[in-house]
């Protein structure tokens, strides 16, 4: 075979030849990379790491700051009395332990049991445990007295069932610094055991057999049902970590993935029809039409804690008008924006903004805090490593301690879903893993 000729000086080079295209991933093999996604790890471990320091401090500071008032709001002495509680109860089948007695000494046992578990669910410790008593603290007291709250407890009410079946202390908890400690000394599993964890799962039992004791007395069948599941759910946990730490783990390791994704996901939804729907009832009202809405509570007493504010906002009817509109639109787009991410987070910021307005204005923290709190689920997960990162180094500073580790950079999730399909999971509740990109990135 002859040489190629060499080429002529002057004439124009060869085209380069086109790149091959990318070859088309079939149906099938999606849908395997998605169920590898969603079985493989939990995602969002910031996001709901910071959902559950935000609503658990909610609902601490609702606590702390109602406590001179607890008698009358929840307690013996409100004007909504224990029999009238009961007959109430009797109909709607709410959930209350404080149902079972009305003792002066029932009630007390009952508050400080919420305010503990508010406090150990922001720390972080044994969430599992901690987060099924966060959820029957704050249910007890909002179904004792339901005609109390402002709308942040309807939000605090809906999220505490979801803290159950979400894996909210693989970051920023006391349980991912021991298992971090634990990994560190390379400790095999069961080489420890840990009586905080056991004695918390019995003293729990005991609770849970003098719940369904009083299951007539208050309560749907379905909770208790829940309760006896995610008891002794976490009995089974405990017992194949100690023991049978193969694939028995991964098997519960996929099971609670599955659970916290699913949560994870309502939780999204349960946040963009709180605002769907908020904006469109808007939508249909005169007053928020024609741009007056917000001229009205800004006039009441009861939403005036600083009158000379509130005046000087509502004496400019241009400011009242973008306002009023201004919500309406932010209300209406945001579900629509989910998939833009720079037109999420600035409408994420906007509505932020606009509770910490309600906050200060209107008087109404307890709300504000959790409809902030719901928010975050959708914060990106590049802000919420460096604000962790942040955090640290104050912290560090404060304590006069050496600079805390650099978090280590977020991994492709697809390089990240391979290695979690080579071993098995990604640990229980200190996993790793990266927010979806289009939801929550």
């Amino acid at each position: 075979m002859s040489a190629p000729l060499p080429p002529v000086a002057g004439a124009p080079a060869p085209a380069a030849a086109p790149a091959p295209a990318p070859a088309r991933v079939s149906l099938d093999r999606r849908l395997a990379r998605a169920a590898q996604a969603v079985t493989s790890r939990a995602l969002g471990p910031y996001q709901t790491a910071i959902v559950r320091i935000g609503f658990s401090l909610t609902w601490l500071f609702f606590l702390v700051r109602e406590y001179p008032h607890r008698h009358q709001m929840y307690g013996p002495d409100g004007p909504w009395s224990f029999d009238m509680a009961r007959r109430l109860i009797a109909d709607n089948r709410s959930f209350t332990v404080l149902m079972w007695s009305d003792g002066r000494l029932w009630f007390e046992v009952v508050y400080a049991l919420a305010v503990l578990s508010a406090v150990l669910l922001l720390l972080g410790w044994h969430t599992r445990a901690v987060s099924v008593v966060f959820m029957v603290g704050a249910l007890s007291l909002q179904n004792r007295s339901v005609f109390l709250g402002d709308g942040g407890d309807n939000v605090v009410h809906l999220v505490a069932l979801y803290l159950t079946l979400i894996r909210c202390g693989q970051v920023w908890s006391l349980d991912a610094r021991r298992a971090a400690r634990k990994a560190a000394r390379c400790e095999a599993p069961g080489a420890r055991v840990e009586l905080a964890g056991p004695v918390l799962w019995v003293v729990l039992g005991g609770f849970l057999v003098a719940a369904t004791w009083f299951s007539p007395v208050t309560g749907e069948w379905w909770i208790h049902v829940l309760l006896w599941v995610l008891w002794l759910g976490q009995g089974l946990w405990w017992l194949v970590e100690q023991y049978a730490p193969g694939e028995p783990r991964v098997l519960l390791d996929v099971l609670a993935n599955l659970a916290h994704n699913a949560t994870l996901l309502v939780l999204m939804a349960e946040v963009c029809l709180i605002y769907a729907t908020a904006g469109w009832y808007k939508i249909q009202g005169s007053r928020w039409q024609d741009g007056t809405a917000l001229f009205y509570p800004l006039h009441l007493d009861y939403f005036t804690p600083w009158p000379a504010l509130s005046e000087l906002l509502a004496s400019s009817g241009i400011m009242v008008m973008l306002l009023s509109y201004g919500t309406v639109i932010v209300q209406v787009a945001f579900p629509f924006t989910l998939f833009k991410r720079k037109v999420k987070n600035v409408l994420l910021v906007a509505m932020m903004l606009e509770h910490a307005g309600i906050a200060v204005l209107l008087g109404l923290p307890a709300f504000s805090l959790a409809m902030i709190a719901a928010d975050s689920v959708f914060l990106p997960t590049v802000f919420l490593v460096w604000l962790g990162g942040r955090a640290a180094r104050g912290r560090d500073r404060l304590l006069r301690r050496g600079p805390a580790a650099e978090v280590p950079p977020q991994r492709p999730a697809r390089e990240e879903a391979g290695e979690k399909a080579d071993g098995g999971g990604d640990g229980g509740e200190t996993g790793g893993g990266t927010a979806p990109r289009t939801l929550v990135g």
